[in-house]
């Protein structure tokens, strides 16, 4: 087993597997009932470049151990390595858990919200200094919008007639909404060292305590602007549903769970530009199309990038997303006024 590749105490381990995640394996690692560590299958599909992707991690794992903000370390392999390459080819790694800790899929908690905002502010602020010449593009294009365009229009070109048929829908908001966004592309950003998955069951809370501990999977941790990171958590702020919600109409966005969160934002101390501060409404809306567009091109290729639990799986996902992005930009106006209040202009 890898596990016996790393430098930790020889015993007896109870270890499981946690199936949230859609890229990477992970198995919880436990001794006598208390969590120890996190062991993960690395997706090198998806990840073309580990050993640059754990370069990273050596990178800013230093700069997030600071006072306020719980660190995650990487536990070596006996040949003092970061990670441990199988006869296969393939890779893991070990990482220290986090004691009394806890992640959430969706929530109604405003102090849920709140710490949101503020944790990812705090993560913004320890890595400021960090030049984005020091990381590698782990994943080359990862918001890029053509791109995703793209990808899509092939997979459409490529689909079946059964999941054209099914899709039809949702290629035609797909189409429509384009327009829109690209209408309203933001200008002058400044680029920042971005997690760039900041989804809600990426942060991590005290269980004790109910605040923010640090933001987890840190693999897409790479240059990129700060409304894809607003963006990307405000969907699942704003919205007490999973990205696969069946029943559409019980999708909706939540005013006060985004402004909450800019409260938390603003509480961080992280000072953003007039651009950026413009700039989130935009993202709350770009990030949910988003997801929505590259889980649709995946059920157009017949399930290739994520996993899915069932046949359906990636079309609710885009049918979900994409109404949380519609949601949003029914009430972009609203919390751009929240922005405007809360963070200033």
């Amino acid at each position: 087993m890898a596990l016996e590749h790393f430098v930790i105490e020889r015993k007896r381990y109870d270890v499981s597997p946690i199936v949230q995640g859609y890229i990477n394996n992970t198995f919880k690692i436990v001794d006598n009932g208390i969590p120890k560590y996190l062991l993960q299958h690395l997706n090198r599909d998806v990840f073309q470049d580990i050993p640059g992707l754990m370069q990273n991690l050596q990178a800013i794992l230093p700069l997030l151990n600071q006072k306020g903000y719980s660190s995650i370390d990487l536990t070596p392999t006996k040949a003092r390595t970061p990670f441990y390459k199988d006869m296969d080819g393939e890779y893991w790694r070990l990482m220290t858990y986090i004691p009394e800790s806890i992640s959430y899929n969706t929530t109604k908690d405003l102090n849920v919200a709140y710490e949101s905002g503020r944790i990812l502010g705090v993560f913004h602020r320890l890595l400021k200094d960090l030049p984005e010449t020091a990381l590698l593009e782990t994943i080359p294009g990862f918001h890029d919008l053509d791109k995703r365009v793209n990808e899509f229009q092939k997979a459409k070109k490529n689909a079946s007639l059964d999941r054209s048929e099914k899709a039809k829908k949702w290629i035609l908001f797909t189409e429509t909404t384009l327009s829109k966004i690209n209408a309203n592309l933001p200008r002058e950003l400044p680029i920042r060292i971005c997690h760039n998955d900041t989804k809600l069951n990426n942060f991590l809370f005290s269980k004790k305590t109910g605040k923010a501990l640090c933001l987890i999977d840190l693999d897409t941790v790479m240059p990129g602007y700060f409304h894809f990171d607003f963006g990307d958590a405000i969907r699942t702020i704003v919205n007490p549903n999973p990205e696969d919600q069946k029943e559409l109409g019980e999708i909706s966005f939540d005013l006060k769970m985004a402004e909450a969160f800019l409260h938390g934002l603003k509480e961080s101390d992280l000072e953003l530009t007039a651009t950026e501060k413009k700039a989130l409404p935009y993202g709350a809306v770009l990030m949910p199309f988003l997801h929505g567009l590259r889980a649709l091109t995946d059920y157009l290729n017949n399930d290739i990038y994520y996993q899915v639990r069932y046949p359906e799986q990636n079309l609710d996902r885009s049918k979900s997303l994409f109404t949380v992005a519609q949601k949003t930009m029914d009430h972009k106006e609203e919390l751009a006024n929240s922005v405007s209040e809360i963070l200033g202009s």
